[in-house]
């Protein structure tokens, strides 16, 4: 058994990456950078060549890898597979002449320099390739991963992701021509290595397809919140694993089983649970790649390497922006989707040591193609930021914005709970054509929400992760149907405090849970049976031979006096016995709206005794009442 001094081992390192985050990020945000700019400096500074506070970066990198794959995992939960359908030209055209163009320019530069033709291929692919973990970062902060242009930079990232099995796949067959022999083994490996990639993933989409949704569904009825998280971990890092076994990246395979569960129901749900651990591991990730950058080889070449990490970078923002004004992309989109994809990729650090391992490439250009690998994803953020700025203070940016704005496809209205209440008023909302997202954590109300076509998720709409992962942040206003007042309350003041701009209209249990709506100054709130109720005197009314308007009249006079009586309440004004303050809430007791004709009549004895003790707790509670009185 492990003693306490091996347990509080682990704690310096966790202890030093928690700090360099708490203080490196905060510190950039303030002066204008972006969050992974702060996490490459602070792992540079913590890392062996800066104050050397991390004794194995190893040990962290293969950690941190866990963040890309969560990442791409939420990624996937936000497309669908006819989305990924329509951008097919996009993944395949474009994606893979950004690849073969900028690897064919920077493998000539390799040459120019003195690299021999295999190295230079290497070298070249590997800095071809874009850091998707960095470009989605920035497109996240900016907000526009849905733009024309974060989706034609999306695609090309998939793309690049997609032929890593590819590149790692003919390594051998380049090293074999160089050396001669070996090309009937590489060729029969190679069959075998994709065979059983596509069995895989046939064998994650039939899972996916058929088990994941009544899986979660038997989870979500359990109503363990922890096993659901618990369960989505599994989902993700077990396909990750299996994706990795056959010979593909564990990204990919994490963003397959996301596209496999944006269909779900549970996906906001999910979404919600895997945030924490995937900001984390991601900002692990990037302090591993700061930690990676040879700090004695910068020092000694340091003209040749930034020399060359500026060459680099401007070499490919040329060529792709080149390719995407060729495939239609507007100037703005075109910078800035190439200025995105500039840095160089998380998968150079894994083809260049299998390069040098194959004797592609000897280990001083390893050592120095590592080094600029490192500072491309570094100074790419940088560069991206000042392009922003520079955009910004042109004259004519808003219009150039313009058609990069594509119509929203969220929903108008965020709606949290589908029992009986949130149906019917769900009704009104599809006859009029607006787009709902409806939030529910009852496995039956989703299923028999299936039917009305709107957008409907597990969740539980009391925690704030699921709020914002349904998108309330986007939404006009919120619609609260749930039955519990508690509930209720909690999420009005969670919006309240973090969604200012978002109107809140609540369903009220009761009196009491209304006053302490109105307390709360939501929009509107109006009591689950109220409207119901006079409806239904208005039709007894008429049953009794009154006129319609006479009843319609009859029953606005019942409405503006139950609501002038509530607001009065709300204010404290009305001193009937009910107990209740502004801001003390006590039980609210039924009044008569009109003035009885006659005192009430009890018709047996044991009504008698029930009406005399109240009559008797009434007169005591006024002579209180009066006793307390200053003037009393």
């Amino acid at each position: 058994m492990a003693s306490p001094t091996e347990h509080a081992s682990f704690l310096p390192p966790v202890l030093t990456f928690l700090s360099a985050a708490v203080i490196g990020v905060p510190v950039f945000r303030l002066i204008g950078q972006s969050a992974v700019l702060g996490y490459l400096v602070a792992g540079v500074l913590i890392g062996p060549f800066g104050f050397s506070l991390i004794a194995e970066p190893e040990t962290a990198a293969s950690v941190a890898e866990i963040g890309v794959v969560l990442l791409l995992f939420i990624v996937g939960l936000e497309l669908h597979l006819s989305q990924l359908v329509s951008m097919r030209r996009d993944i395949f055209g474009l994606g893979t002449a950004q690849l073969l163009v900028c690897a064919a320019a920077l493998g000539g530069a390799g040459l120019l320099f003195g690299l021999a033709p295999a190295a230079a291929t290497v070298v070249g692919i590997a800095l071809a390739l874009s850091a998707t973990a960095v470009a989605l970062q920035l497109l996240e902060e900016r907000g526009d991963l849905g733009t024309p242009y974060g989706g034609r930079a999306f695609a090309v990232l998939l793309f690049q992701d997609l032929s890593v099995v590819a590149i790692l796949a003919l390594m051998p067959l380049l090293a074999s021509a160089g050396g001669g022999g070996g090309d009937g083994f590489w060729f029969g490996e190679a069959v075998q290595s994709t065979g059983k990639a596509l069995a895989a993933i046939l064998a994650v989409v039939l899972v996916g397809r058929y088990g994941l949704n009544p899986f979660f569904r038997l989870l979500a009825a359990s109503g363990a919140r922890e096993v659901m998280t618990a369960a989505a971990l599994l989902v993700v890092l077990g396909t990750a694993l299996l994706m990795q076994e056959v010979g593909l990246s564990m990204a990919m395979g994490a963003f397959l089983a996301g596209i496999l569960l944006a269909e779900s129901n549970f996906r906001h749900q999910l979404e919600a649970d895997i945030e924490p651990f995937r900001g984390m591991l991601l900002g692990l990730f990037f302090m591993s790649v700061g930690m990676s950058i040879d700090g004695g080889l910068v020092k000694s070449l340091w003209p040749i390497l930034f020399g060359a990490t500026a060459g680099a970078i401007l070499l490919k923002v040329a060529l792709v922006v080149g390719l995407f004004r060729l495939f239609g992309s507007p100037w703005l989109d075109a910078v800035r989707g190439a200025a995105i994809l500039a840095p160089a990729g998380e998968f150079a650090f894994v083809l260049l040591p299998v390069a040098g391992g194959l004797g592609l490439i000897d280990a001083n250009a390893t050592r120095f193609a590592v080094a600029l690998a490192a500072l491309t994803m570094l100074i790419g953020p940088v560069a991206a930021k000042g392009l922003d700025a520079v955009l910004a203070r042109r004259p004519s940016a808003a219009e150039e914005q313009a058609p990069d704005v594509v119509e929203s496809t969220e929903a108008r209205v965020l709606l949290i709970g589908f029992g009986r209440f949130g149906q019917i008023l769900t009704q009104v909302l599809l006859a009029e054509g607006i787009s709902v997202t409806v939030i529910d954590k009852d496995v039956e109300q989703i299923r028999s929400a299936s039917r009305f076509g709107f957008r409907i998720y597990y969740g539980d709409g009391t925690r704030l992760d699921v709020l914002r992962a349904a998108g309330i942040g986007r939404v006009e206003l919120v619609c609260v149907c749930i039955d519990d007042p508690e509930a209720a309350l909690k999420i009005v003041d969670i919006v309240h405090e973090e969604f200012e701009s978002v109107r809140t209209y609540v369903r009220a249990y009761d009196r009491t849970h209304a006053v302490e709506l109105m307390n709360r100054d939501v929009d509107f709130q109006l009591r689950e049976t109220s409207e119901s109720a006079l409806a239904f005197g208005r039709a007894t009314l008429e049953a009794l031979g009154l006129s319609a308007e006479s009843a319609a009249r009859r029953t606005d006079e019942v409405r503006k006096r139950d609501v002038a009586r509530l607001v009065l309440q709300q204010a404290g004004a009305l001193p009937d016995g009910s107990g209740w303050m502004r801001g003390l809430p006590g039980e609210l007791k039924p009044e008569p709206l009109t003035a009885p004709q006659r005192p009430a009549r009890a018709l047996n004895a044991e009504t008698r005794d029930i009406i005399g003790h109240e009559r008797r707790e009434a007169a005591h509670r006024a002579l209180e009442t009066q006793d307390a009185r200053p003037d009393a």
